[in-house]
């Protein structure tokens, strides 16, 4: 049996290459499109195709893909900083919907069968009350990152109704894992890891009481794996459905590592969201998929490959 070939953007980085792992791990030639702007070489798998390209060379992209004709399309290439995205909207929209589109485009004109798109959900619902929230939530991003996204998966709908392309947007809460602090994609729990691991001193912006919804890598990229095979069209969150704050997260790698971390507390940054909590009912509907891998079980992973790699 000839298992689909799968294009994945953003292949080198965090999530991407924990994705790529697995595909090929179930048999799928993975194909990596990635610039290395934050992704890193060493950990694209041995056994998949790598392009060094970036999704705003359309020219590059057409070639990519009528060279490879994939089955799939995992979209995370992706500028991933919410700051930076208020910093220059422009450039946040030339890579999340311009290189978005060039993605899109060459998947519509080579065939795909459908297009996983990596998108967020904290930053589309913008301070939602209800918790956990669902995916019908009125969506009112806070920043150019969250517009921008919400943007693309406007584009992914569009090309269904228009064209027929499939597609699903997969709507991730706070994804931590093996891999993202060096990878250059920052997140609270990695950056915490690592200070505590090279026993640094790490900082909590307030009283360390606001809350997020931390989903562990492994079980995003089971997520896409789940969305390759629905014929469901439209936008599902990946998540835990359950709060943890800041302290909480401490305490569990005090936990995993074996000592107390060094932290210090400053002033809350204005406009960051107290609580975000994302349902995940839906996803267990229509995918069959729930998370599997605790905040205990993924930082204690997470601290392992950060001792690892410190070595």
């Amino acid at each position: 049996m000839i298992m689909p070939n799968v294009i994945v953007t953003g292949g080198a980085g965090f999530i991407g290459s924990n994705l790529v792992d697995r595909l090929v791990e179930a048999g799928h030639e993975a194909v990596v499109v990635d610039n290395l702007s934050s992704g890193k070489r060493d950990y694209i798998n041995a056994r998949a195709k790598f392009y060094e390209a970036d999704i705003r060379d359309q020219k590059k992209i057409e070639e990519i893909f009528a060279a490879e004709k994939p089955d799939f399309v995992c979209h995370l290439a992706a500028q991933i900083d919410v700051r930076q995205s208020v910093e220059d909207p422009i450039f946040d929209n030339a890579v999340n919907v311009v290189g978005g589109l060039n993605v899109l485009r060459a998947a519509k004109a080579n065939g795909v069968k459908k297009i996983i798109f990596s998108s967020t959900g904290g930053a589309l619902y913008g301070g939602a009350e209800t918790m956990p929230t669902p995916e019908e939530y009125p969506t009112y991003p806070l920043s150019p990152y969250g517009i921008n996204k919400l943007a693309f998966e406007k584009y992914l709908n569009y090309y269904y109704k228009a064209f027929g392309q499939k597609y699903v947007s997969l709507r991730f809460a706070n994804v931590y894992g093996p891999r993202q602090y060096k990878g250059g994609e920052a997140g609270v729990v990695s950056i915490f890891v690592d200070h505590a691991v090279n026993g640094k001193t790490s900082f909590i912006y307030g009283d360390g009481r606001q809350t997020r919804d931390f989903i562990y890598v492994g079980d995003v990229a089971d997520a896409f794996l789940k969305a390759m095979e629905t014929d469901f069209i439209g936008e599902i969150n990946i998540s835990t459905g359950l709060e943890n704050d800041l302290l909480e997260v401490v305490a569990a790698i005090e936990r995993a590592a074996g000592r107390k971390m060094s932290c210090e507390f400053r002033e809350a940054r204005p406009g960051e969201e107290r609580r975000s909590c994302l349902s995940y009912e839906k996803a267990k509907k229509i995918l069959g998929w729930q998370p599997a891998v605790s905040l205990e079980e993924g930082i204690r992973r997470t601290i392992e490959w950060a001792k690892a790699v410190n070595k």
